[in-house]
C-alpha cells in the first residue's frame, strides 16, 4: 500500500516560515497540494520562501505579522480567510534570539518575557484566531512545534522549557474541547535541529568538543533537519491522521524516549 498525503483544497498556516523548520514545513505542505500562508516578521524571508514553493509547483502566499500581536494576528487571519491547517512553529525568542539563558536563580522576568510571549502567547494569539473557522466548517488541524526541552527540562534554560510545555498544555486542551468538531490538535517536540540559527556550530565546528558533547546524547548522532520534521506534520495535517490527537510526539534523534 503506498501512503499518499493529500492537502488539496487545505489553507495552511505555518508561523516563523521564512527559514529553518518552518521553511520545511512550507515546501513539504506544498508539494501536499495545501495553498501555504508562509508567516514571517521579516516580509523579505517570507516573499523568498513563497518565490520557492511556487517554482516548484505549490500555491503560496505571504503573510506578514507579529504572533506576540493578538490583534495583528487577528486581522490578518481575517485579511485571509479560513485556515484549515494551523502550524504554530514561530519559536524561541523571536527577533530577540536566544538571550537570557542562564541559572533560574540568577534569572530576571525581564529574561522571561521573549519566550513566554512568542513561544506560548503567540501559539495561544494563532490558535485563537483560527479556531472559530475550523468550528465553523468542522474541520482542522492544529499542530505546535514544541521542543523535547518541555518535556525533560534543561538546564539554564527554564523560561525556554516552561514556555515550550505551557504550549504543549494548550495544544492539549484545544484537543480535549474541540475533537467533537472534526478538529485534532497535536505536538511535535523537538530535539537540536540543524537551522540558521545554529548552523554556525554544524558548519565550522562539527568537531569542535561542544558539538560532540551534544550528539553523544543522542541515538542517531547528527542534528535533525526540518525534513525529518515535515513528513510527520504533514500526515498529521491530513485525513490519515484524524484519530490522533492530544499527543506530544517526538522527533529528536532518540535524544529522549516516549511511552
Amino acid at each position: 500500500m503506498t501512503l499518499q498525503i493529500d492537502l488539496t483544497g487545505r489553507r495552511a498556516l505555518i508561523t516563523g516560515a521564512g527559514q529553518g523548520v518552518g521553511r520545511g514545513l512550507a515546501h513539504a505542505f506544498g508539494r501536499a497540494g495545501a495553498a501555504v500562508l508562509v508567516n514571517d516578521l521579516r516580509s523579505e524571508r517570507a516573499d523568498a520562501v513563497v518565490d520557492e514553493v511556487r517554482a516548484a509547483g505549490g500555491q503560496a502566499g505571504s503573510a506578514v505579522f507579529d504572533v506576540t500581536d493578538f490583534d495583528a494576528v487577528a486581522a490578518a487571519v481575517t485579511a485571509q480567510g479560513a485556515v484549515d491547517i494551523l502550524v504554530n512553529n514561530a519559536g524561541n525568542a523571536g527577533a530577540a534570539g536566544y538571550s537570557g539563558r542562564g541559572r533560574f536563580a540568577d534569572s530576571d522576568p525581564a529574561d522571561w518575557e521573549p519566550y513566554l510571549r512568542v513561544n506560548l502567547y503567540g501559539a495561544m494569539y494563532c490558535t485563537r484566531a483560527v479556531l472559530p473557522g475550523m468550528v465553523d466548517k468542522q474541520w482542522g488541524r492544529i499542530l505546535t512545534i514544541v521542543s523535547d526541552a518541555g518535556r525533560t527540562g534543561d538546564a539554564n534554560g527554564a523560561a525556554y522549557a516552561a514556555s515550550k510545555a505551557g504550549a504543549a498544555a494548550l495544544t492539549r486542551c484545544i484537543a480535549v474541547e474541540n475533537g467533537r468538531h472534526g478538529i485534532t490538535a497535536n505536538n511535535i517536540a523537538l530535539g537540536t535541529m540543524r537551522t540558521p540559527l545554529t548552523e554556525p556550530l554544524w558548519a565550522e565546528h562539527a568537531d569542535s568538543p561542544q558539538a560532540k558533547a551534544i550528539l553523544q546524547n543522542y541515538a542517531i548522532r547528527r542534528p535533525g533537519s526540518p525534513e525529518d520534521v515535515a513528513s510527520l506534520a504533514a500526515l498529521l495535517a491530513s485525513d490519515h491522521g484524524s484519530w490522533i490527537t492530544g499527543q506530544t510526539i517526538p522527533v529528536n534523534g532518540g535524544f529522549s524516549f516516549a511511552l
